[in-house]
Order: structure tokens, then C-alpha cells, then sequence
């Protein structure tokens, strides 16, 4: 359930072989395929990290490296695919309805966890000094003097220790947030106090200020957010940076409107870009935006890609290969 793969990664199913891929990478005919979407700017980075020449047009013979957020059908059945690289962090697109055998898919990281984090900053501090509220009281010319809250000594639980989880933590932390963090493997993190199960979770989620989901999509963590966690809040301020699916919609208006949760920030919906009909708009002291906390750039693609293309034709699995198996 971590947010992010830590320690060795292992693919789950067919792994891929790492000098098997070194070999093929190192041979000719490898064909560089690189999204449609993609600037030119980053494919010139591309094409001079690997010394192929790139292509946006997946068709064709060959071994095959794609760089995109999303993977051509032809790719994915034709069994030329070696090695995919995300320009994204999620990669639950990418994986469905299948993920070829052996081969290998990595994905973009870059400064996401510095930029989430500062997100999630910016919202629980707007909370703290009661902005909406301020706000509301501009819109309607009403002199109010609100009393702010400190951070300080407040608690925060955070679902997902992987780069983005722990990043948050540690923003948090920094300004006197005591932080438990929420695993599928407990284990020390930086940026966090604990870190416990999530069959612990329920036990201290009644004490908690901030809940924020940092987690991955996977079968596991699909309406993870339902009834059970969302009513076991005390009126603290949920905040999902993760994915939109983890989340059911119909439970949170329910603990928003009963008080379980206070407050509700949401970057992250089921169905994106949300419609102006979308029930997420008219949720109670929520405010949505637009998937937009952790945007990658074409620096973070490149960079991470680098250090992939690095890793792998030294026959070494590069350190943000995806799971293939657990699904991040």
C-alpha cells in the first residue's frame, strides 16, 4: 500500500531479466518510441540520453523502449515492447488490462513528493488560519475576527510511506505535526513517529487532525476511503493526493455532512477532468482541484529516465521500476 516502492524492487509475475534487457539494449534495432504528447524539447533529451533516434509512431519491428503516459495497444500485444517508462508517477492506466510479460516498466518521480507536499502545506495552513471562512467573510463585507490554530502538537495520518507519503510527513513534521504514517509493511520512515498496519489504522485515525492519502490505485486500495475510516474521524480534515478511486464519494459527502470529516481537499477524482455536473463539486466544505499537486515536467521525465536508461544497460533494475504484481 505505500505510496511508493522502497528497498529491491520486484516486478510480480514474469520479472523482467536485467541482463537480458542490458544484452537487447545493447544491440541493434532497438527502436526509441516516444508519446505524441511529448515536447520536443524532452524527446531531444530522450534521444540523446539513449543515441537512438526516436519516433512517435509505435508501429513497426523491433525491440522497443516507450516513453509516455500511456501505452499503444500495438505494444502491448505485439511482444516487441522491452521496456516502458511513465512520464507519470501512476501507472494503473498503464497496467490495465494487462502488462506484457518480461517486460520492464518504470515510471517518473522526480520532485513530486516536494511538490505534494508544499500542496498539502499550503491547505492544512489555509485551514489553520481559517481562509474559507476568512474569504467567506470578504465576499460578504463582514468584519470578523477569526482565531487562527497552530500546527504545532496537531496529528496527521498519512496513508502511503513511499517517496510522496514521507515527503508530506516531513513538510509536516517540520512545523511540529506529529506524524504516523500508514503501510502495507510497517517500517521506519523518515518523516514519520510510527508507522503502523492498516488494520491498525482505525485505532489512532479518532485522534487525528489531518488524513491524507498518498496511496497508489491497486485492488487493495480501490473505496479503501468508505464508511469505516471515514467515520472513525473526529472532525479532522481529509486531504487525497493519491487517487481519485480510493475514495467513495457517497461515504465522504455522508461524514462530511454527519462531521466526521471537517474539511476535504481533493486533487484527485474517479473520473477525470470532472464535468461541472461531477456530485465532487457540490460536496460540503470541500474545495477540488484539478490533479494538479504533483505535476511533472519535462526535467523530472528526463532525469528519472536517465538514471533508468543507466541502471538497465548496466543490467541492474533501475530503483523506480513499478511492481508489476502489487501495482506500483
Amino acid at each position: 500500500m505505500d505510496a511508493e516502492a522502497n528497498g529491491n524492487p520486484s516486478t510480480g509475475g514474469e520479472a523482467p531479466d536485467p541482463g537480458r534487457l542490458a544484452r537487447l539494449l545493447a544491440g541493434d534495432g532497438v527502436r526509441l518510441v516516444v508519446d505524441a504528447g511529448l515536447s520536443d524539447t524532452l524527446v531531444r533529451e530522450l534521444a540523446a540520453v539513449t543515441s537512438l533516434t526516436p519516433t512517435r509512431d509505435p508501429e513497426g519491428p523491433g525491440p522497443v523502449v516507450h516513453v509516455g503516459p500511456t501505452l499503444p495497444d500495438v505494444l502491448r500485444e505485439g511482444g516487441t515492447l522491452l521496456w516502458a517508462h511513465s512520464t507519470n508517477a501512476g501507472v494503473d492506466a498503464l497496467l490495465r488490462p494487462g502488462w506484457p510479460p518480461r517486460a520492464l516498466l518504470t515510471r517518473t518521480v522526480g520532485r513530486m513528493g516536494e511538490r505534494i507536499a508544499q500542496y498539502v502545506l499550503a491547505w492544512v495552513l489555509a485551514d489553520c488560519q481559517r481562509v474559507p471562512d476568512v474569504l467567506a467573510d470578504h465576499r460578504a463585507r463582514t468584519w470578523e475576527r477569526r482565531q487562527g490554530e497552530l500546527l504545532d502538537g496537531t496529528h496527521a495520518v498519512v496513508f502511503g510511506t513511499g517517496a510522496i507519503g514521507s515527503a508530506v510527513a516531513a513538510a509536516l513534521q517540520r512545523l511540529g505535526v506529529r506524524t504516523t504514517g500508514v503501510a502495507r509493511t510497517p517500517r521506519d520512515t523518515e518523516g514519520f513517529d510510527r508507522v503502523l498496519a492498516l488494520a491498525d489504522a482505525p485505532a489512532v485515525l479518532p485522534e487525528a487532525r489531518w488524513v491524507v492519502n498518498a496511496l497508489p490505485l491497486t485492488p487493495d486500495t480501490r473505496a479503501l476511503f468508505a464508511a469505516p475510516l471515514l467515520n472513525a474521524l473526529r472532525g479532522a480534515t481529509f486531504l487525497n493526493v493519491g487517487r481519485g478511486e480510493s475514495v467513495d464519494l457517497d461515504a465522504l459527502r455522508a461524514a462530511l455532512t454527519s462531521g466526521h470529516v471537517a474539511r476535504a481537499v481533493l486533487d484527485v477524482l474517479p473520473t477525470e477532468p470532472a464535468p461541472p455536473h461531477a456530485p465532487a463539486w457540490d460536496l460540503p466544505r470541500t474545495v477540488v482541484t484539478s490533479h494538479s499537486a504533483g505535476l511533472t515536467t519535462d526535467t523530472d521525465v528526463a532525469t528519472d529516465f536517465r538514471t533508468a536508461w543507466r541502471d538497465t544497460t548496466n543490467g541492474r533494475l533501475p530503483s523506480l521500476t513499478v511492481r508489476v504484481g502489487a501495482g506500483y
